[in-house]
Formats: C-alpha cells, sequence, structure tokens
C-alpha cells in the first residue's frame, strides 16, 4: 500500500511541476494554458501511459471542489467600485442571458441534429456557462478596460448556480412531478437565498477577521478561504445555491479590507491554480480519445450554433434588459456596441461545461456519454480558437486599454497597516502622460508617484520631472484615494494635462 501512494505522491508532483512550467510555455505561444492541463491528462490517460480512470462521480465531486476554490478567488479579487457599475449587466447575462442560450443551442440540436427536447435542452445547459477559469486565467493577460474584464469575471463567477440546477434538474431519470412554475420558483429561491447566505458569511466572517488577533499571519489565508467554503456548504445545507453563496462571500470578504490582505490574495490564487492544474488534468483522464472522433461533428454543430448564435443574442437580450429605463445613462451602466460584440466573442468554456457533463454521466441519463464527449471536444476545439483570437478581437473593435493602471501584488507591511496600494502605471505609445509634469497630474491627497523606472534604472520624482513614453510609474494610493487617482491617470492619459478642460473626467467610457 505505501509503495502505491509513493508512486501516487511521484506521479501527482511531477504532473503539477510540468504544468506550472507549461504555463509559461504557454503564454509564449498564445495558448491557454488550460489546454495544456487537458493534454497532460491525455497522455498520461489510457490513450498514452495507459492509466485508465472513469469514475464520473469521483469527477464531479472534485470539479465541484476545484469551482469551489476558483470562484472565491474570483470573488476575492473582485473590487467592488469596478463591479458595482457592471453588477445588473453581469446578472442579466447569468440568468436571462443563460436562458436565451439554452433555448438557442436546444432548437439547434433538436432540429439539425435530431436530438430529442430533453437531451438537446441539456446540451444548451451543459454549455451556457462561461467558464471561471478559462475567462480568469485568460483575460487577465489582456489589456482591457476594467469594465470589461469584471463583467465578464462577475458572469462566470454567478452563471454557475443556475447552470447547475437546470442540469440537475434536466438529468433526472424520472419525470418531473411539480409543474414548471414550481421548479421556476425553487431556483428562484435557491439564487437568492445563495446570494443571502453569501452575503451573511461574508459580513460575519468579515467583522470577526478585523477584529481576531490571530497568533500567526498564516492563518489569516486559511480563515478568509474557510470562510468562503463554509458559505458553499451553509448554502447546500439550505438547499440554496452554493456557488453563488461562494461568489458573494468571497467578493465581501475581498472589499472589507482584512488583516494580511495581500497574503490572502496570494494564498487564493496559488490554490486557484493548485485546483485549475487538478480539475483539468482529471478531466483529460477521464476523456476517452476512441471515442472523440465520433464526437466531431455534432460538436463542431453545437459550437457553431453556440458561438456565433446563442452567445451574440443572450448577449444582446441581456444587455437590453440591464439598461436602465429612467434617469441618467451613465457611462459605467452601458458597454457599447463594441464592448457587446467583444462580450459575446469573450465567452469562454472551459472546465465547467466539462464537470457539468459529469452530472447525466453519472445519473445514467441516455445520451450522456455522446453528450460528454462532444463537450469535451466543443471546449477544445473553441477555447483554442476563441481564447487566441481575443487580443486581436479587442484590437480591433477599439477595446484595448494600453495605459490603464495595473496593480502589483505585493506584500508591504507598512502600506497594509496604513490600508494603501501599490499600483504601476505604464506610459504607453500615444499615451498624452508622455511630456507631463509630475507635479501636473494633481493627483488627490493620500496618493503620491513614489518611484518613476526609466531605461531600466529607477528613481525618486520631483515636480518638475517629465514624464516620457516607456517609463513605469509606481504609485501608492490609500483606499479612500485610489478611485479618484485612477481616474485622474486615466483622464491625463487620454487628453493630456488639460483633461479637466475637455470635460474628461477618467471615467472608463468618457461621455
Amino acid at each position: 500500500m505505501t509503495g502505491y501512494l509513493d508512486l501516487a505522491l511521484l506521479v501527482g508532483a511531477a504532473v503539477l511541476l510540468v504544468a506550472v512550467f507549461a504555463v509559461r510555455v504557454s503564454t509564449r505561444l498564445g495558448l491557454p494554458s488550460l489546454l495544456v492541463y487537458l493534454g497532460i491528462g491525455m497522455v498520461i490517460g489510457e490513450g498514452g501511459f495507459g492509466i485508465r480512470f472513469d469514475d464520473a462521480e469521483l469527477t464531479r465531486t472534485l470539479g465541484f471542489c476545484a469551482l469551489i476554490v476558483i470562484i472565491a478567488e474570483g470573488g476575492l479579487t473582485a473590487r467592488w467600485s469596478t463591479l458595482r457599475p457592471v453588477l445588473g449587466l453581469s446578472v442579466s447575462l447569468a440568468t436571462v442571458g443563460v436562458a436565451v442560450s439554452v433555448a438557442v443551442v436546444g432548437v439547434a440540436g433538436h432540429f439539425i441534429l435530431g436530438l430529442d427536447w430533453r437531451l438537446a435542452l441539456l446540451y444548451g445547459a451543459v454549455l451556457s456557462s462561461t467558464d471561471a477559469a478559462a475567462v480568469f486565467a485568460t483575460l487577465r493577460r489582456l489589456r482591457l478596460p476594467p469594465r470589461l474584464v469584471t463583467t465578464l469575471e462577475a458572469e462566470s463567477g454567478l452563471n454557475d448556480a443556475p447552470v447547475v440546477l437546470l442540469v440537475v434538474l434536466l438529468s433526472a431519470t424520472t419525470a418531473a412531478t411539480h409543474p414548471w412554475w414550481y421548479e421556476i420558483s425553487i431556483v428562484t429561491y435557491e439564487l437568492v437565498a445563495g446570494a443571502a447566505i453569501g452575503y451573511l458569511v461574508g459580513a460575519a466572517g468579515k467583522w470577526t477577521l478585523r477584529r481576531a488577533a490571530l497568533p500567526s499571519a498564516g492563518l489569516y489565508p486559511i480563515a478568509a478561504v474557510g470562510l468562503t467554503v463554509l458559505a458553499y456548504a451553509a448554502g447546500a445545507v439550505a438547499h440554496a445555491s452554493g456557488f453563488i453563496a461562494v461568489y458573494v462571500a468571497g467578493v465581501v470578504l475581498g472589499n472589507g479590507r482584512l488583516p494580511h490582505r495581500r497574503a490572502v490574495l496570494g494564498f487564493a490564487d496559488g490554490l486557484a491554480w493548485v485546483a485549475q492544474i487538478g480539475l483539468f488534468v482529471l478531466l483529460g483522464l477521464l476523456a476517452s480519445p476512441d471515442r472523440l472522433a465520433a464526437a466531431l461533428v455534432p460538436a463542431l454543430v453545437v459550437g457553431v450554433a453556440l458561438v456565433l448564435l446563442a452567445r451574440p443574442i443572450s448577449v444582446l437580450v441581456a444587455a437590453v434588459l440591464a439598461r436602465p429605463v429612467r434617469g441618467p445613462r451613465r457611462p459605467g451602466n452601458r458597454v457599447g456596441w463594441r464592448g457587446t460584440a467583444f462580450l459575446s466573442w469573450a465567452g469562454l468554456r472551459g472546465a465547467v461545461p466539462i464537470v457539468l457533463a459529469t452530472i447525466p454521466l453519472s445519473a445514467g441519463t441516455p445520451g450522456a456519454d455522446g453528450l460528454f464527449d462532444a463537450v469535451f471536444v466543443l471546449v477544445f476545439l473553441f477555447t483554442l480558437v476563441q481564447a487566441s483570437t481575443l487580443a486581436p478581437a479587442a484590437r480591433l473593435l477599439g477595446v484595448t486599454a494600453p495605459a490603464e493602471l495595473a496593480e502589483i501584488h505585493v506584500e508591504i507591511a507598512p502600506l497594509e497597516n496604513m490600508q494603501a496600494d501599490l499600483l504601476q502605471l505604464d506610459v504607453a505609445p500615444g499615451s498624452r502622460l508622455s511630456g507631463v509634469y509630475i507635479d501636473e497630474l494633481r493627483l488627490p491627497v493620500g496618493a503620491s508617484v513614489t518611484l518613476v523606472v526609466r531605461d531600466g534604472a529607477g528613481f525618486v520624482p520631483g515636480p518638475d520631472t517629465r514624464l516620457r513614453t516607456g517609463d513605469a510609474l509606481l504609485i501608492v494610493a490609500t483606499a479612500a484615494a485610489r478611485d479618484v487617482a485612477e481616474r485622474r491617470l486615466r483622464a491625463v492619459s487620454r487628453r493630456g494635462r488639460l483633461a479637466r478642460w475637455f470635460g474628461e473626467d477618467g471615467r472608463e467610457e468618457s461621455p
């Protein structure tokens, strides 16, 4: 027994290290790392090294555990100041958008592939959820407006809950005994109750951690992640949506100015990477290469319907419904037609659809084997196409943000004690920051440029230091001044030192 355990540890450690170093290789090649992980799982599986694994129930259980960690990390790193303006659109995408996507894919599957209605709708339900791991890992490498990134991340964190409920209902092997309105009311209760439980757990955890004097700084990250898992468990026990509870609890905790916040975020990020690697490798192990060729045609048909019809229609409907009927149309409340087009193309599928496909597989639903194979092929092919074309699509649509701010995640005790963040701003080609003096930035009280890196050398700037293209600025900003400082820097980057005179306020989408 000890020998098998040692061998398992050897193989597991080797796979983990290969996957970690594969991230750098995939980044250089422009490939999504999740495809590399799936490939590793298939290589060590029955079609490669011969490791046979076909336990769909265990895969579903471990997949849900991994999703809890990934969604929790997304919630912990979400900033409420950027999440709040797009919350309506994100919720609309995660609810109405999911319903529209399920309907469109279901119709395509029924009339083109000849599937019965339940199996066709099951295809739509499994594929209607964007994947948190794929979205978080891919979008954070691109220079996009925070509005678009936050919308997609929030959608991927929120839409797992209604989709899981739909897949479970459609996977039931016995006929439903309740009317449709009863099922809708149950789904509504689970979503609302899950959000409420997540908020209560997050608020209570935030209050406790800010007042608790734990004996070690390393205990705070463990406690924070443990609270998000507690939110999921509490939601599940209350027959509510645990995934909604996890994301809401993570948002509340992440915006609560917790002690050792940088350590919390770093710990959550590391756990999320381990969860992603383990999840994708496990799903690659579960796939049977001998059956994948037969699933190519159904995968292409459903994939084309999903990407070219279901996703654009669902985004358009969700955007229209999320638009305020009355009152001023604030720039932050809309994304414009360019942003809508990018949202339509950036609906990445990854591990979540494959994990969801294990639910009917473990329930013995008729047609579940073909569903799993088709979803696996679809995720592999369409993720390769979409993820590799996101950057060109963003440039084509004009939604790139070459001079936006980037946060540096460092652990510095004095900054944490004064509740301040360290930001980095790159003076990109075309930015109006070039030629501006430091004192012309007019940063608010509580924000200051502490270092300028120019030609590989750093120096402390003075008021008469003139910025150049290629400079990197390190800025310390307190919590109260951060948003104002970001808006001011964004405004100067767009319109120069006279930004206010031109009416530029530095919002993510200028009037």
